[in-house]
């Protein structure tokens, strides 16, 4: 059939099928894989279902780990209208309609549970204007977030909000996933071993993706074709990281790449390095934060470690990528190899807070220049001991405040060059208390 102007109408047999993962999506709480912290008998959504009492929440996880089925879900189990918006899409006069359309629905004595998905993509402003529909129970909120909430949501909105975390898909659950989509197809995914292994790690945790990609393969494969893993790979190309260079996929790396070189890790910290090179992370935001860690876990339990990042750091501004990435692993591997200390650190910050709190104290005349003869009459600079000039080239004189005494913020390990500089420490004490000083 067509229309007055010729153009065929749409004909809902001749409608194309619906995604696989769509199709797929669990018709009850059960059904729901890899999040069974929260939806086994025990799990936290199957108790609040079975106190017949739903609170709002907000769901904060990864991509494709089942959020907006498990609210749809939740929404059915309960017997609540199902209201679905994205931040995205939506602004202030979206979301008053929303909230009309359940007061209305309320005083008809059915409740609204409203799924707002990505929901940090609100402003402060729009995120304050859940607080009533919240409190009068207008709406059931469940949020959608994959940023942590702690960064992104108003205290206001999280206080009446419970906070459950989703759970990347582990390698077994996804594999769960691909064995149903197989049930539900009535045909095996035509893979060998290690690329099935491979698609699996190519959906990075996705419950979503795995099931993309697998559509993707039945699309492709031709009868009784059987793909590997380098095939497998032509065919659906690679899929990129979830790694976002301002937000939690950001900090999480390069948090755990810091602890794995103080942990003194050389194949962890490599392994960290490598995911953020891969994911596209600027490789001189790295030489810096490894200059960082020289300074700050190494220090001066091996000199040598600032000198190999700084070096490190310039070799990849000049050799660029992928050249100059060497050099920084080089420095990486280097920091988790060497004797750690965090002795400068330290002392520095127990020095900044007595610098803070003790004021603007002069130091003692002894140690200061006397240029005018007003000063002379101060006595600036009388008594001052020339330590070159004394036994050892050490006069032991106190050069704190007087009114501060003395104090002692470096307390260098047993580890490393530190070590040496330990015993001159002491030596330098013995003699300043054998001096009376």
């Amino acid at each position: 059939m067509v229309d007055l102007f010729g153009t065929p109408e749409k004909d809902a047999r001749t409608e194309p099928p619906r995604p696989l993962a769509d199709r797929l999506r669990p018709a009850q709480l059960g059904e729901v894989v890899g999040q069974e912290h929260l939806t086994a008998e025990d799990g936290a959504l199957t108790r609040m279902i079975r106190s017949g009492s739903l609170g709002s929440m907000i769901f904060w996880g990864p991509p494709g780990t089942g959020k907006t089925t498990v609210a749809r879900l939740l929404a059915g189990e309960t017997g609540l209208a199902f209201e679905q918006i994205s931040a995205i899409f939506s602004g202030v006069a979206d979301l008053k309609k929303v909230f009309d359309a359940a007061r209305l629905r309320r005083s008809n004595g059915r409740a609204t549970l409203l799924f707002v998905d990505e929901i940090h993509r609100f402003n402060r402003a729009q995120q304050d204007s859940f607080l009533p529909v919240m409190e009068d129970g207008t709406i059931t909120l469940v949020g959608a977030t994959t940023e942590n909430p702690s960064f992104e949501l108003n205290a206001a909105l999280l206080s009446r909000a419970r906070v459950l975390t989703f759970k990347s898909h582990t390698p077994d659950s996804l594999a769960r996933l691909l064995a149903r989509a197989e049930e539900a197809e009535e045909r095996q995914l035509p893979l060998d071993e290690e690329a099935r292994d491979l698609l699996i790690r190519m959906s990075d945790g996705d419950g979503r993706a795995v099931l993309t990609l697998a559509e993707e393969v039945w699309r492709a494969a031709a009868t009784d074709e059987v793909f590997d893993a380098k095939t497998l790979q032509e065919i659906v190309q690679r899929r990129a990281p979830i790694y976002d260079k301002g937000q939690d996929g950001h900090y999480n790396l390069i948090s755990a790449l810091h602890k794995s070189v103080r942990g003194s890790d050389p194949d962890a910290a490599l392994y960290y390095l490598c995911r953020m090179f891969d994911a596209g992370e600027d490789p001189l935001y790295l030489g810096r934060r490894l200059v960082r860690m020289a300074v700050e876990d190494i220090g001066l339990a091996d000199p040598q470690a600032l000198l190999v990042c700084n070096a490190a750091k310039d070799a990849y501004d000049y050799l660029g990528s992928p050249e100059g990435e060497l050099a920084l692993a080089e420095a990486c591997v280097y920091l988790a190899t060497a004797p750690k200390s965090n002795g400068v650190y330290t002392a520095f910050k127990a020095a900044m807070r007595a610098a803070k709190e003790q004021g603007s104290l002069l130091p003692p005349k002894h140690i200061l220049n006397a240029p005018t003869k007003l000063m002379k009459e101060e006595e600036y600079g009388r008594g001052y001991l020339y330590d070159h000039d004394q036994p050892d080239a050490f006069s032991g004189q106190n050069y704190f405040p007087e009114a501060m005494g003395r104090r002692k913020f470096y307390d260098p390990p047993e580890r490393g060059f530190e070590r040496d500089i330990r015993k001159r420490l002491d030596y330098w004490a013995r003699l300043r208390e054998e001096r009376g000083e």
